[in-house]
């Protein structure tokens, strides 16, 4: 029995933010992981972010959190996607949480918590039909929704916004993908 790289984007999305946790300070977290905290757009840096603050974790813990989801429902949809699909939604998803986020707080983002929530919600219409909305789509939106809705009221570090945005997108591209077919 062989080792298949069976989920090349999730993999190394999981391999490059690994990488990123153990070989780079907070001083290069912060200042090539994290979302940008304002709109720059003459900074080339600011592009770079967009994207590549989804790689940056703040800890260990956060990084297994946010794996641990990604990791079990991450394979499962690129495969049924295809990677090229995924890669685009996991970049749109990144580039939207980072402009919104830019736009209307001054903090910046780090980590892929706004990943997982995408997959999360978008794997609720792995078995849509036309027409026909999922229950378990429904019962997840209200959950998590609510559950994020609640979590605003606790101070902590975490970024409920990110949550949410990248549920809004995963539900998106479910309700787009799915009335194509």
């Amino acid at each position: 029995m062989k080792i298949k790289y069976n989920a090349p984007v999730i993999l190394t999305y999981s391999i490059l933010s690994l990488g990123v946790l153990f070989f780079c300070s907070n001083q290069v977290l912060a200042a090539y992981f994290s979302s940008p905290s304002h709109l720059s757009f003459s900074n080339p840096y600011f592009y770079l972010r967009l994207v590549s603050h989804i790689a940056g974790h703040e800890g260990w813990g956060h990084l297994m959190g946010n794996f641990m989801i990604i990791l079990l429902v991450g394979p499962l949809l690129e495969e049924k996607h295809g990677s090229g699909k995924l890669l685009e939604m996991i970049f749109i998803t990144a580039i939207v949480t980072a402009l919104l986020n830019a736009f209307i707080f001054s903090t910046s983002l780090l980590g892929g918590s706004g990943i997982a929530f995408m997959l999360i919600l978008l794997s609720s219409f792995s078995n849509i039909r036309s027409k026909e909305i999922p229950l378990t789509f429904i019962i997840i939106a209200v959950l998590f929704i609510g559950n994020e809705v609640v979590s605003t009221l606790k101070i902590d570090r975490i970024s409920q916004f990110s949550h949410l945005v990248g549920g809004f997108i995963g539900a998106g591209y479910g309700f787009i993908r799915s009335g194509r077919r």
